[in-house]
């Protein structure tokens, strides 16, 4: 287990910084803006922790162990997805606020920490009865929080979350 959480980590780390540029290099195709940021704003860069974070997820329901662990862990790393995926703003806000502006190594460090809390959340919660017994409601929040980015990737609402920051 110890080794898909770390591998985990590793992979949506690589995964979620390149999918950074994955927008412009694709031509601005509409499709990958679905997944992958399309400004600077915070909201945009949210997808970098949620939608790698969520593929790996999903990797972890074809893995051929034993299965009733495996998918302990994949419920409670899409539970762990909202901690690291909200805690991006948190973080950067709170580092920003206090410096009055925002730096490019603190806000990679921001992406991975949210990355650290998602995995960190997922490990500690593999275990737990309370992740099994309520799926339904992860599975339905995860698929609420992506409709969320779709929607808003082209129908931004006017508030500081989504100011492109560039």
């Amino acid at each position: 287990m110890r080794f898909y959480i770390i591998a985990g980590y590793l992979f949506t780390a690589v995964f979620g910084t390149l999918s950074h540029f994955l927008y412009d290099c694709s031509g601005q195709n509409l499709f990958i803006a679905l997944f992958a940021p399309v400004n600077e704003s915070i909201w945009e860069h949210m997808k970098l922790s949620f939608f790698p974070v969520l593929l790996y997820a999903f990797f972890l329901s074809y893995i051929r162990q034993p299965e009733k662990e495996f998918h302990t862990l994949r419920d409670a790393l899409l539970l762990g997805n909202f901690v690291g995926t909200f805690s991006i703003p948190v973080l950067f806000y709170t580092y920003s606020g206090i410096l009055g502006r925002h730096l490019l190594a603190a806000d990679i460090a921001v992406f991975l920490l949210g990355l650290f809390f998602a995995f960190r959340f997922a490990w500690k919660g593999k275990d737990t009865v309370r992740t099994d017994s309520r799926r339904k409601w992860i599975y339905l929040l995860t698929a609420l929080l992506a409709l969320l980015f779709f929607i808003f990737t082209f129908y931004p609402p006017r508030i500081g979350l989504f100011l492109d920051l560039s």
